[in-house]
């Protein structure tokens, strides 16, 4: 099965392409979005976009993660990306990051939202994480508004450093 895009009221959520490498460079090379996350450099090198990029379609065959392109639907501009990595039977670990001038505007919740619902309709797991630095209280947000519930904070590698995070989880309901 291919990667289907996702479509929600405002975005659409999509394949990225090796063509995204530059805006993703841009974006994710701003240092208060390496500061929000565990896992992005700064400063954001030549060439990183594009091997990161380059791993998405044998991590989607592998089963491993799924990995989207935000957009926004009325200008197809690219804004940020949301994925499911660390994927098993069991559960996956929900992810994003959202270029800094499209920050408080709900963006993240909508994508969550919308990966969420693929995650149990189409991949059938039965539980997903997320987690957070303690100080992004605003992605703390869009886990909560995305119906997780914190559990605990733990400690991960990432990037040579260990962080703490919050760690929330997300049971699918079985209807």
């Amino acid at each position: 099965m291919s990667q289907q895009s996702i479509e929600t009221k405002r975005l659409i959520l999509r394949r990225f392409n090796l063509s995204d490498a530059t805006r993703v460079q841009e974006l994710a090379g701003d240092k208060r979005i390496a500061e929000m996350t565990a896992n992005i450099p700064h400063p954001y090198k030549n060439g990183m976009a594009e091997a990161w990029i380059r791993t998405h379609c044998d991590l989607w065959e592998l089963k491993q993660s799924v990995i989207y392109a935000i957009t926004l639907k009325d200008s197809g501009q690219l804004i940020g990306a949301i994925s499911l990595t660390e994927i098993t039977a069991s559960d996956g670990n929900l992810g994003y990051w959202l270029g800094v001038p499209f920050w408080g505007k709900g963006y993240c919740t909508e994508a969550s939202l919308a990966l969420i619902e693929f995650a149990f309709k189409h991949l059938q797991l039965p539980m997903l994480y997320a987690r957070h630095l303690p100080e992004n209280s605003p992605s703390g947000s869009v886990i909560l508004k995305s119906g997780f519930s914190y559990r605990y904070d733990v400690e991960v590698t990432a990037s040579g450093k260990v962080r703490k995070v919050r760690h929330y989880e997300l049971q699918r309901k079985h209807i």
